[in-house]
């Protein structure tokens, strides 16, 4: 029996239109504005959830943003388990073990800014 798997999801240019998309002055945005959910995002955070997948969001907004965070994705209809915050902006890097069978456990989706999920296959 295999557990369900867990993705970690970006969350500004992944799941939303990036705030930053069409400026160049990313800190100076409006933290309390409306997201802009990209097409097909909320239809595949569902397919996920209803697979049993733990969907952890994760963020380079710093944690003194989470509340405005957190009501935004609720005014968005974006489903999640976890919200990890101040990550930075700099390049990610997963660290994971091989399971004893040699299965490789982590696996890694670039996708382009504001392009959206609709499209992952996992």
């Amino acid at each position: 029996m295999s557990r369900p798997k867990t993705i970690f999801c970006d969350l500004d240019g992944t799941l939303t239109e990036h705030p930053n998309s069409g400026n160049n002055d990313i800190t100076r945005y409006d933290l309390e504005q409306n997201m802009k959910v990209l097409s097909g995002t909320k239809e595949k955070l569902w397919e996920w959830d209803g697979k049993g997948y733990n969907i952890i969001l994760t963020t380079g907004r710093k944690e003194g943003m989470r509340k405005s965070t957190e009501e935004q994705l609720r005014k968005a209809g974006i489903i999640y388990d976890q919200l990890v915050m101040g990550i930075g902006g700099g390049d990610r890097v997963l660290i994971n073990d091989k399971k004893p069978d040699g299965r490789v456990a982590a696996s890694v989706i670039n996708l382009n800014r504001d392009e959206g999920v609709k499209d992952v296959k996992i």
